[in-house]
């Protein structure tokens, strides 16, 4: 079914059978309290596949469905998600300095495309964003980005701390993009294989994920606001990088 900017299904067999199918989600809504050896089999399913899921309130689902939702309802994601290590490798297998965009918590749709716009402007080689507490990529992202997010290859990651630990292991250089950061942009080589941080819109990057990052960079700034919206200084930076390769 399509609310005009969300494609779901609801039920248990038609999810279950999606879930087998290998279809790609954004998330599954599961009843709060909900029993029963069908319930449980998808559970196990859902959570051995690695999709995100919640429980919210019987409310929330009949809100959404007027059907008989029977205490399932599962959005389906929009785009095909690539399996974040066989993106890394076949851009390395391509070209000498991949450049990689991490996304640690944008929230908000309408940032996180056009995120992915300038990203897919600026020769990104991929897009990676964690399975919880990331903007869903939905309509309203993919229009956002002008078609970009179908371009741009996107993994969804479980834990982004392993993914760190991979591009470090691949010898990436990770760049924080912090307004805290003592270097400026202008001051770090984004001629090598390079990851991009940008963090949340509220908190920036999670102390975990800076933590792993081997490089940080602010963008000078000359006015009273303390920083930038999150999609500009993304733009920002990756042209930084632009400018740099060209």
């Amino acid at each position: 079914m399509d609310t005009g900017n969300q494609f779901y299904l609801y039920g248990m067999h038609p999810v279950a059978d999606a879930v087998r199918q290998g279809r790609n989600f954004e998330k599954i809504l599961f009843k709060k309290g909900l029993e029963g050896e069908q319930f449980r089999a998808l559970l196990d399913e859902v959570t051995s596949r690695g999709i995100p899921h919640q429980f919210v309130p019987g409310e929330k689902l009949n809100a959404l469905v007027k059907g008989a939702h029977q205490g399932v309802i599962a959005y389906l994601a929009q785009i095909a998600y690539v399996p974040f290590e066989e993106m890394v490798e076949n851009s390395l297998s391509r070209k000498a300095n991949p450049i990689f965009l991490v996304l640690d918590g944008v929230s908000d749709v309408r940032n996180l495309g056009a995120i992915a716009r300038s990203a897919e402007c600026a020769g990104v080689d991929g897009i990676v964003v964690p399975a919880k507490g990331s903007a869903a990529i939905n309509a309203d992202a993919v229009k956002t980005s002008a078609g970009a997010l179908l371009r741009v290859p996107t993994a969804r990651v479980a834990n982004l701390r392993v993914a760190m630990y991979y591009f470090r292991d691949s010898d990436f250089q990770i760049v924080a993009a912090s307004e805290k950061a003592e270097d400026t942009m202008y001051d770090v080589n984004f001629r090598k294989p390079t990851v991009i941080v940008m963090g949340s819109e509220g908190k920036g990057i999670s102390d975990p994920v800076l933590s792993l990052c081997t490089v940080g960079a602010r963008i000078p700034m000359v006015g009273e606001t303390g920083s930038l919206n999150v999609s500009v200084a993304a733009a920002v930076v990756l042209f930084e990088a632009v400018r740099q390769r060209i």
